[in-house]
């Protein structure tokens, strides 16, 4: 199947066309279609996966809807992975969405590349666990329990990840280039820090004069003490001229994993020091505690009781020592506190790990990006209130859309989230996923609360494969309109308002005093750097709290700032650089923000398509200096670009 490449644009820069054509053609199978199940499947339909077979013998229940995004009351008591099926093929016509109804079994296992595990039992995980380790079969299990979640990868003994870094290749700025064996590559000043190293491989682009480098295969550095690259023979090349970046080629690295039934003993984590690694081990053992009581008992614990907590803190310290954690004794407080609040189903930590979850399957597919290695944990157990804890009358089930939530935080909460009123400023990639979660907690969903969206922009194709709130019909709709209509879908009970305006000096007559002494709070997803100093300033104005969010490629990034008690917003005032300075290749084609992105990016297309070519003929047939001068009919074409380019980005 050709690749639309309209609708993965984005996705396209980012990860290339071989990870592409791999991920159109991957199968993967998904097991558990709780709410951390629907997020990893949402995710993988909008990457464009070949296929996705679902996975789940359980009939829907109250709890489900909490964090289950297409679930509704209409699917109570049916089998979640057929009431969810339908909802899924909608987002991409282009995946096939599949329902297997009976046991997962060593033969089923084979027609995958890719087996994910959520909400299993752990006798479950170690069987299919062993079998895709046999087999080959990348293997990733995920899962929370109320605010903390885990996740567990094992792509085998010698998985090869072509490209190993989420970063982008570093690039620099070249001031000059020797004619000699070796050649010495002299970077400008400000980039004479650049982390090259030793053996790094390179290729060139931009330079004017000695155009043999541009594009030219990877070639290894050597770095000198004063901070020069040794680039290898140049004596035959032309003088170097002007211009030009140099730009990492990266290399291959082979990642080996240990089966399940190793790594749960000898667990290697991600942790950044010595007290997160301690955290992420008892929450290692937390969570087999939990499995063990679940084994015992049939059922999790009860929301916020005692009794079973205290079961749970017996079981966790009966349990083996890890592997060079003997001398550690486990942190019983917060064993109790997982166990406690252990019942509950939240959209966020869905959401979260979810989306981790699926860039793990992506990585698996792609062969890009370093695997996790191989477990994450994550917990935000600082949500929970530090002077009064939930009881368990307030957690008890309502028989309620929220039950999964109330179980973590208390009916009592429950009632002052729906009468929260939020706006949210942008409804984008980030701005769907924060509405949809909106929905499933409930904020605004009562009488005098509700969320409030602005966004003057309108749905476009390359915004199908990122923003699961639009479909294909949408296509020209204004977004605001669309995502509010959707989110009301989600959840009948929250109130929508979209406006079709920007948040900007001149409409501060409709969001002035008024509109912001009738809000709780502002969300800022906005793809701009003004856009969200102008929001932050408004805030800071009205003393409003602010959540701000925003991705670039594989990073992302979220803050709060309260005024008068966080930091003020800080983020860059501009993206632009000086005119005399190269923008780095990976900016100009992968996210283009500004004119001069643009201008580099023609010059790029043209060097390649018309310069370089010519240039290579000339030398070869002529050597009259009239013959290095370009065609004419390539000096229109760029003079049509020149034209076209100030067209489109303004006077530049």
């Amino acid at each position: 199947m050709l690749l639309d490449e309209e609708i993965y644009s984005r996705q396209l820069y980012v990860l290339g066309p071989l990870a592409m054509e791999r991920i159109q053609k991957a199968k993967v199978l998904l097991s558990g279609l709780k709410g951390l199940g629907a997020e990893v499947a949402k995710n993988l339909v909008l990457m464009g996966i070949g296929s996705l077979t679902l996975h789940d013998p359980h009939p829907t229940c109250w709890s489900d809807l909490a964090a289950q995004v297409f679930l509704s009351e209409n699917d109570l008591e049916k089998n979640r992975a057929d009431a969810s099926q339908k909802h899924l093929a909608q987002l991409n016509e282009a995946v096939q969405v599949f329902v297997h109804t009976g046991d997962i079994t060593e033969d089923l296992l084979l027609n995958f590349q890719v087996v994910v595990l959520t909400a299993s039992k752990l006798e479950e995980q170690l069987k299919v666990g062993t079998l895709c380790h046999k087999h080959g079969i990348c293997f990733v299990v995920a899962d929370t329990r109320g605010l903390v979640g885990q996740l567990f990868c094992d792509f085998g003994e010698d998985f090869i990840v072509q490209d190993p870094t989420e970063s982008e290749p570093l690039t620099a700025a070249i001031q000059h280039i020797s004619q000699g064996s070796p050649g010495i590559l002299t970077l400008r000043r400000e980039d004479n820090r650049n982390s090259f190293c030793d053996g790094d491989l390179v290729t060139f682009s931009g330079i004017e004069g000695m155009v043999e480098l541009n594009g030219c295969s990877p070639r290894p550095i050597h770095v000198q003490e004063d901070g020069s690259l040794e680039i290898g023979d140049t004596t035959t090349f032309s003088r170097y001229l002007h211009g030009g970046i140099i730009i990492e080629v990266k290399r291959s690295k082979t990642v080996i994993h240990e089966p399940l039934n190793i790594a749960l003993h000898q667990p290697r984590m991600v942790a950044q020091n010595h007290q997160q690694a301690h955290r992420a081990h008892c929450l290692h053992q937390a969570f087999c505690a939990l499995h063990k009581f679940q084994q015992l008992h049939g059922r999790l614990p009860q929301p916020w009781d005692h009794a079973d907590a205290e079961i749970v803190v017996g079981l966790a310290e009966a349990l083996e020592p890890l592997k060079g954690r003997e001398e550690e004794p486990l942190d019983e407080a917060l064993l109790r506190t997982i166990a406690l609040s252990s019942a509950g189903d939240l959209s966020p930590m869905a959401a979260i790990l979810g989306a981790v979850a699926a860039q793990e399957v992506l990585k698996a597919i792609s062969r890009k990006f370093m695997p996790l290695d191989q477990w994450l944990y994550f917990d935000a157990l600082d949500c929970l209130p530090e002077d009064s804890l939930p009881n368990p009358e307030d957690c008890a089930p309502r028989g309620c859309r929220y039950d999964g939530q109330i179980a973590v935080f208390g009916a009592g909460f429950q009632k002052k989230l729906s009468l929260q009123h939020y706006f949210l400023v942008g409804t984008g990639a980030i701005g769907c996923e924060l509405l949809k979660d909106f929905a499933l907690v409930g904020l605004g969903a009562g009488g005098c609360g509700g969320v409030t969206i602005a966004d003057m922009d309108h749905v476009e194709r390359s915004n199908l494969s990122r923003q699961f709130l639009f479909r294909t019909h949408d296509v020209g709709r204004p977004k605001a309109e669309v995502a509010a209509e959707a989110a009301q879908k989600l959840n009948p009970d929250l109130r929508v308002t979209p406006l079709i305006r920007s948040l900007d000096p001149t409409t501060e007559h409709i969001f002035g005093d008024n509109f912001f002494s009738n809000i709780d709070g502002v969300v800022a997803a906005l793809d701009s750097f003004p856009a969200r100093h102008y929001v932050a300033a408004r805030c800071t104005h009205y003393l409003k709290p602010l959540l701000e969010a925003g991705t670039q490629g594989t990073w992302g990034s979220a803050s709060v700032f309260i005024p008068h008690v966080t930091e003020v917003y800080s983020g860059p005032v501009s993206a632009s650089a000086s005119e005399d300075v190269p923008h780095p290749v990976c900016t100009g084609r992968y996210f283009p923000s500004t004119a001069e992105h643009s201008l580099q990016w023609a010059r790029n297309e043209f060097e390649a398509l018309f310069q370089l070519s010519a240039k290579t003929i000339n030398q070869q047939i002529c050597t009259s200096s009239m013959c290095w001068q370009l065609p004419t009919y390539m000096l229109r074409c760029m003079g049509f670009l020149a034209h076209q380019i100030k067209l489109h980005s303004g006077s530049c």
